[in-house]
């Protein structure tokens, strides 16, 4: 393994001063030319082009939870955790159609905003909390802990120094507001994808050199060979890991649910769209669509190369700190073998995402705080000035509290993806559920939205520990039931979100038609007109839908 040199010093530096200070030209740029401030900070309205939001969706999302986390579940399942962003693609035109021009039609600007629109401040508020703690205490912590790890162990320095450095990053990044990250974010992705081809390149002519050849295109050859069973797209119920990614229903069920709920549900991906006019957030979807296309070569196919080279006895103990298995430590091991120079691209690529991603997340927060707590609860008279200065503030403590708490959550021990699916998961069906029937049904109630939201925990958390009470073996010939290996028949993941969603759905129906209140006082304004497309983004949805089949065809 090679050292971090001063070469590598150097190209991080330079991506680390680039980035800073076309960040600050950015936010003198548009400070001169600003409209009202509270848009400017947590929206830029009117000012992102299609390619700048396409690209900071990206880079709002892929961060360390698919540079460490999907890695390792690609060294551990393969490449079918795939789905995770090949369907995202699919999942990103039908928001663009679907879920955008409601958003846009009724000027909505924060989620808590549309569920207080739709049912009033009580689910907006308890939402709004709810979302706070999630983004702080699950995904704050987690990226910066996993970005934390990686760093420290390509560079060598102390973890909670790593930690200290990208929150620091990400929160003067941040300080700008969205028109900074935004257009930051296009550079973030620029790096971000650069530096992930690069590293998925020179691990496929690891592979290659296994059997004296060299290139990618020969270690692709070669990784088929050495471990084909890590190509498989869709799992039988023999795989050791169905219980993750259960067959079809990977695809058609659950899987659906999860990414409906994270990308049109979701204040830190759709706010990047909110600022704009239909038309331009709809191309900086699709666009975000095509570069999710991207994302297995550059994060799954590296964690496959890394089991080749681990089988093969290329990477020694690098994979076994103290002895055990850890398959998160794929990516920072696959990053320590790189060259000198390229390891420094690699590390500022890696870098790119954790901080673009922090930024996202913590502008969010400022966002659903200001707007919908504190100008709403405490201080609805608040100038503009005072309300980006409480959004400033926010970004500052949720850092620092996400600081304080990623070394307590054990984060490194269930798994960087794991942990973040285990947790957002057991919410995601209620609140789809909450948006779909308040987009679509205009008989929705206030107390069905309190209910999905309430008891789609309940049916989530219930339906977990189900079968220490009975025993769910009866449900193995279908497939929603896996021996854990322990003797006990567990629901898949997957699985339990896509029956939540349906048990949820079936008692909002039933308390709505129950309610003598009529839910249309506060429809959301809709009309079949805003459903309808352009030719050029009729053509790039097919496009992407041709490419999923003959991905699926070719890897089933």
């Amino acid at each position: 393994m090679t050292p971090f040199t001063t070469l590598d010093t150097f190209v991080f530096l330079v991506y680390f001063v680039a980035i800073s200070a076309y960040g600050i030209w950015i936010y003198w740029r548009k400070k001169r030319s600003s409209g009202k401030a509270t848009h400017d900070f947590f929206l830029a309205e009117g000012s992102l082009t299609w390619w700048a939001i396409g690209a900071s969706l990206i880079a709002s999302n892929i961060s360390a939870e698919q540079f460490i986390g999907m890695s390792g579940s690609g060294y551990r399942i393969g490449m079918a955790i795939a789905v995770y962003e090949l369907m995202a693609a699919v999942t990103l035109v039908i928001v663009a159609v679907f879920f955008m021009p409601v958003y846009l039609k009724n000027r909505i600007y924060t989620m808590p905003q549309f569920l207080e629109q739709r049912y009033g401040k009580a689910v907006a508020t308890t939402m709004a909390v709810f979302w706070l703690g999630l983004y702080v205490v699950v995904n704050l912590t987690a990226i910066l802990y996993l970005g934390a790890l990686a760093i420290s162990s390509i560079a060598g320095l102390d973890v909670m120094a790593c930690m200290l450095f990208l929150a620091l990053f990400a929160t003067v990044i941040t300080l700008g507001g969205m028109k900074v990250i935004g257009y930051t974010d296009v550079v973030q992705v620029l790096c971000l994808v650069i530096g992930g081809l690069v590293t998925t390149w020179i691990a496929l002519d690891l592979v290659a050199a296994l059997a004296g050849g060299q290139g990618a295109l020969r270690g692709m050859s070669e990784l088929y060979v050495r471990a084909g069973e890590h190509f498989d797209m869709v799992l039988s119920r023999d795989n050791p890991s169905y219980m993750d990614l259960p067959g079809l229903s990977t695809i058609i069920g659950g899987m659906l649910i999860v990414n409906l709920n994270y990308w049109g549900c979701n204040q830190y991906i759709i706010q990047r769209a909110l600022g704009a006019d239909l038309h331009t957030a709809r191309k900086g979807l699709l666009f975000a669509g095509f570069l999710k296309l991207l994302m297995p070569i550059i994060v799954v196919l590296p964690g496959i190369a890394a089991y080749a080279l681990d089988r093969s006895g290329t990477l020694g103990d690098a994979m076994r700190p103290g002895g055990e298995l850890n398959p998160d430590r794929a990516y920072p091991t696959l990053l320590a073998l790189l060259p000198a120079g390229i390891k420094g691209l690699a590390f500022a690529a890696l870098t790119a995402a954790v901080v673009a991603s922090l930024a996202g997340k913590a502008n969010s927060i400022a966002t659903i705080f200001t707007l919908d707590i504190y100008n709403k609860h405490f201080n609805r008279e608040a100038s503009e000035q005072k309300m980006v200065w409480i959004g400033r503030v926010s970004v500052v403590v949720s850092m620092a509290i996400a600081v304080l708490l990623a070394p307590l959550m054990g984060i490194d021990k269930k798994g960087g993806f794991q942990y973040i699916q285990e947790y957002t998961g057991f919410v995601s069906p209620g609140i789809l559920a909450m948006f779909l029937l308040g987009f679509y049904w205009r008989k929705t109630t206030a107390a069905a939205a309190m209910f999905a939201t309430i008891g789609g925990l309940v049916f989530s958390v219930f339906l977990k520990f189900l079968p220490l009470a009975m025993d769910l073996s009866f449900l193995a010939p279908i497939g929603f039931a896996v021996d854990n290996g322990a003797g006990v028949y567990e629901i898949p993941f997957l699985d339990r979100m896509l029956i939540v969603f349906i048990m949820v759905v079936i008692g909002m129906v039933v308390m709505s038609k129950m309610a003598e209140q009529d839910g249309a006082l506060k429809r959301m304004h809709i009309d079949r007109s805003l459903f309808r497309v352009d030719g050029g983004f009729a053509l790039g949805s097919a496009v992407i839908c041709v490419l999923l089949v003959a991905i699926y065809g070719i890897g089933w």
